[in-house]
């Protein structure tokens, strides 16, 4: 090869070979700072695009996951105020079938009414504040209420089952008098019978929402390592790049160093 004073040749295959080395580890050093292999278009065009489009439904997904965790709530809370008024149910019936009981002075059968009524006053209690986010599902009056639960629409309907005194006749009962303790009797059982089988049916629509709402959780959660696995940096790999392109890159400026400084020797050829 001549030597030149005006073209160095070494030092722009060099030069050249820095460049590449310096535009890998700009590259490996975005990966490792982002976390990502693909950051934009650019980097991988097709894996970018498929990303993308996984990201949105990833992202339609996670709102119907929003709408299944308030619907879930919404159901629980007005399972648990039923469960809660079953049991008051339950003791009511006790003091009733003791009302009953011959031979039972006024005084007992009044102080009897008294807690019975307690009672069926505790039952108004929860049921009036058995609602979550303005809507109850146990309250007479209280409409069905639909959960979305996929991206395209498709909807879980709870309707709504009266657990409140006067949806389970309960509202004029007393046990003063052994007609009134017997006619208790017929309507706290009844309640109970009516109670159990609309809790059934809340139950069963709170078990649908929570299946779907699993489901979802879960399929997100695929979605997601699926678009990991397209975009997603290998740290491990990144890493062990890393180190061997900053020895390159160091190796790529000596030898640019050593390029640069050949031309030096030609000045030994003009000394007398």
């Amino acid at each position: 090869m001549p030597m030149s004073i005006n073209t160095n040749i070494g030092a722009m295959v060099a030069l050249q070979s820095l460049n590449v080395t310096n535009k890998a580890l700009d590259m490996t050093q975005q990966r490792v700072n982002t976390g990502l292999r693909v950051s934009g278009a650019a980097d991988d065009a097709s894996s970018f695009q498929i990303a993308q489009g996984m990201k949105g439904d990833r992202a339609g997904f996670e709102s119907v996951q929003i709408a299944l965790g308030l619907g879930l709530a919404t159901v629980n809370t007005g399972l648990k105020a039923g469960e809660a008024v079953s049991d008051l149910l339950v003791e009511m019936k006790a003091k009733i079938v003791q009302a009953n009981q011959a031979g039972l002075d006024n005084n007992s059968q009044s102080a009897l009414n008294d807690d019975i009524t307690s009672l069926r006053n505790q039952i108004t209690t929860i049921v009036n504040s058995a609602s979550f986010n303005g809507k109850s599902l146990i309250a007479s009056g209280s409409t069905s209420m639909t959960v979305l639960s996929t991206v395209g629409g498709s909807t879980i309907t709870v309707s709504a089952v009266a657990l409140d005194t006067t949806a389970l006749g309960l509202n004029t009962i007393t046990v003063i008098g052994s007609s009134g303790a017997a006619a208790a009797l017929t309507a706290i059982t009844s309640a109970i019978t009516a109670s159990s089988s609309r809790l059934a049916s809340l139950g069963s629509a709170s078990k649908a929402v929570q299946i779907q709402n699993e489901f979802t959780s879960k399929f997100i959660d695929i979605m997601s390592e699926g678009i990991g696995a397209l975009i997603d940096a290998d740290m491990a790999k990144e890493s062990a790049n890393l180190q061997s392109l900053q020895i390159k890159q160091q190796l790529g400026v000596q030898a640019l160093g050593i390029a640069n400084a050949r031309p030096q020797t030609l000045l030994g050829l003009f000394r007398g």
